[in-house]
């Protein structure tokens, strides 16, 4: 028999990835496919764009490991995976909910646009305004947080621009490229994205 708590726990279930698309005016969300494999591999073998992800230090992977991971994306119930596309079908990134199965509510934002033709036009703003929506208003959570290394000023004001405050400073917390970096922790709660969503209305 479920209890009192049973929506809570059962959060992480009530999404089929696989039916997934969100759409907006620059970007389209859909779900992860083999065929983005390639593109993965390319994106994360180029070091300007994995100096702002936790993968920088890791090799890059190969084919088959990439087509291993969105496997394992499609598979898992705890975490929302989806491709980035441009509204005319070009695949330019991936964004995320990680840990949603939780008695909390909260989730972990996630977003990589790999394409850099694409990078400073919106498209990560919209990306990221989009899951976010789909986090607190069908997976009904109530806070979603995430981490950036403070020199992604770009992310960090995208990530400003959707509604999220910055609540933490862990200080020299990466070393990068024999280097000591800050990392910045943010976070938006279902109370100030409803209050952002009246007024965008207003």
């Amino acid at each position: 028999m479920l209890g009192p708590q049973a929506d809570i726990f059962l959060v992480g279930f009530l999404f089929d990835m696989s039916k997934i698309i969100l759409k907006g005016k620059k970007v389209i969300l859909r779900p992860l496919s083999l065929k983005d494999a390639p593109r993965f591999c390319k994106w994360l073998n180029d070091r300007e764009m994995t100096k702002f992800l936790s993968v920088y230090d890791a090799p890059p992977p190969g084919l088959k490991e990439e087509k291993e991971w969105i496997q394992e994306a499609q598979r898992t119930k705890k975490d929302l995976r989806l491709a980035i596309d441009t509204i005319d079908g070009v695949h330019i990134g991936t964004t995320s909910l990680r840990g949603i199965d939780n008695p909390s509510k909260r989730a972990e934002f996630g977003i990589t646009i790999g394409d850099k033709k694409y990078w400073g036009q919106g498209y990560g703003t919209e990306a990221c305004k989009l899951i976010v929506d789909y986090g607190f208003k069908k997976l009904k959570l109530h806070r979603i947080h995430l981490t950036c290394i403070v020199y992604n000023i770009r992310g960090k004001k995208s990530y400003e621009k959707v509604g999220f405050k910055v609540e933490g400073r862990m200080r020299e917390h990466i070393l990068r490229d024999n280097a000591w970096h800050d990392e910045i922790h943010m976070g938006l709660l279902r109370s100030e994205w409803q209050k952002k969503k009246l007024r965008s209305k207003n």
